[in-house]
């Protein structure tokens, strides 16, 4: 027979209760016992997440209680870009986008679109000619070369946003188009030049009327004054623009919470300019460990580390309520720690803890400094 230690009796109790405690500190409850972050926030905007879809790195699986709980507006991360959708001419492959759309749809959750125009992620076919050629590599480009790379922009955006009509409520319709105080060098540019912005937009609202229609990118706070004019002449020109989205990829260092305020006031002036509600939207928030140019790895974040990224994400919701009638949405970059894009940018296979759930889908600091928030208004 075997013998009974013994203290395994008192032993287990004592585990228990360390479990018990350890589960009950703030950051370490199970999420079904936290308050839910898109319903503290609904008086002031809606709390997106991008969201995997593809078979290989389904969060929408893997993370489906955190989007349930937390989230009432999705975006896909990748599959609505242009290599996704439509990789081959006249072939829409929509399969893997209608999941998260039929998700959101079960649970009465709101979609962004993003993107319909960019240079990046988008198939060669976009610029070549009848021969298979690239346009934009040749010295001189004919009217006709230039008006097929204008009807497939035309045929793309229409078949993506009739495909989504109704359904996707608003559109990042060209993505980061501008690039140190200038027009970014693009296949777009160079084929049609600087009027395939305006094009794109006058298309989309001609496909889907009802949808609201932005410009996005990143580092807006040091491209405010292009994007501004960009913008600007966009609207005097009737174009129909419906907002600025601004990409959050920040840090725990910078940018300066005074450098996003200005940048949102100066985005906020151009709603004078409208006879319509002009917004802005947080398109892609994440607070990296990392400033531009760190390439230490560590095995885990420093208490410090987490601190002053729950410092930044309080003072910069703060900020966001305070704007709040002018931002129309905010919207993280992914959902938990696990999986996050910035793991693999710009150091490889690095880990970098940028959001508001740690890996293993508990709330970290963060979430909690940002959930007191609307209480405290």
């Amino acid at each position: 027979m075997f013998k009974i230690k013994k203290y395994s009796f008192l032993s287990a109790v004592f585990i228990l209760v360390v479990i018990m405690l350890v589960c009950s500190a703030p950051g370490l409850t199970d999420s079904s016992d936290i308050p839910s972050l898109y319903q503290v926030y609904e008086d002031y905007f809606p709390i997106g997440a991008a969201v995997a879809v593809a078979h290989w790195n389904r969060t929408l699986d893997s993370h489906r209680d955190l989007l349930e709980k937390h989230f009432n507006s999705v975006t896909a991360e990748n599959s609505m870009k242009p290599d996704a959708l439509q990789p081959r001419e006249g072939h829409f492959t929509f399969n893997t986008a209608n999941d998260l759309v039929e998700f959101a749809e079960e649970e009465n959750k709101k979609v962004r679109g993003h993107t319909l125009i960019w240079h990046n992620q988008i198939p060669g076919w976009f610029f070549e000619d009848e021969a298979g050629n690239r346009i934009d590599q040749k010295d001189n480009i004919t009217e006709k070369e230039r008006q097929i790379v204008i009807d497939r922009m035309e045929n793309h955006i229409t078949g993506v946003m009739e495909e989504y009509k109704g359904r996707v409520y608003a559109w990042d319709v060209v993505n980061e188009a501008i690039d140190r105080g200038t027009y970014r060098e693009t296949p777009w540019l160079k084929i049609i030049g600087e009027e395939y912005i305006a094009k794109a937009f006058r298309f989309a609202h001609k496909a889907d009327p009802e949808a609201k229609l932005f410009y996005n990118d990143y580092n807006t706070i040091q491209r405010s004054q292009t994007i501004y004019e960009m913008v600007e002449g966009l609207i005097k020109d009737g174009v129909p623009i419906h907002g600025i989205g601004m990409q959050g990829h920040w840090d725990i260092n910078g940018p300066s919470l005074f450098a996003i305020e200005r940048t949102i006031q100066r985005f906020a002036e151009l709603d004078e300019l409208t006879d319509y509600d002009f917004g802005i939207q947080i398109t892609e928030l994440d607070m990296s460990m990392f400033s531009w140019g760190d390439d230490r790895r560590l095995d885990e974040p420093t208490e410090e580390m987490l601190e002053k990224q729950a410092q930044r994400y309080e003072e910069i919701f703060k900020l966001f309520i305070e704007y709040s009638d002018i931002i129309s949405g905010v919207t993280f970059w992914g959902i938990a720690d696990d999986a996050t894009w910035l793991d693999n940018f710009p150091v490889q296979n690095r880990d970098n803890w940028p959001l508001l759930f740690d890996e293993n889908h508990l709330p970290k600091e963060s979430f909690w400094r940002i959930i007191e928030l609307p209480e405290q208004k």
